[in-house]
């Protein structure tokens, strides 16, 4: 089984500006066949993630369920900023 967490972490880490604070946490679902992923990172960087018109966050989403399509799981992703 892939730990998606990791993968969506290292997927993104090249993408924002302060690694050091970004976080990808699995949380858990009431759903078994889901994984709800969040991603914590700086508020300029939440916004880079996402994307205009969330075009960023779409594409991320599309590449992480290929990720989980050996496992037969749905991932949702949501985007949280960290609190300064």
């Amino acid at each position: 089984m892939a730990e998606l967490d990791k993968v969506l972490f290292d997927l993104v880490k090249p993408m924002v500006d302060t690694p050091e604070e970004l976080s990808v946490r699995e949380m858990p679902s009431l759903d078994e066949n889901e994984v709800v992923l969040h991603v914590y990172a700086k508020n300029e960087d939440i916004a880079r993630l996402i994307g205009r018109k969330g075009s960023m966050a779409s594409a991320l989403r599309q590449v992480m369920s290929v990720a989980s399509h050996a496992d037969d799981k749905k991932v949702t992703i949501k985007f949280e900023q960290l609190d300064a």
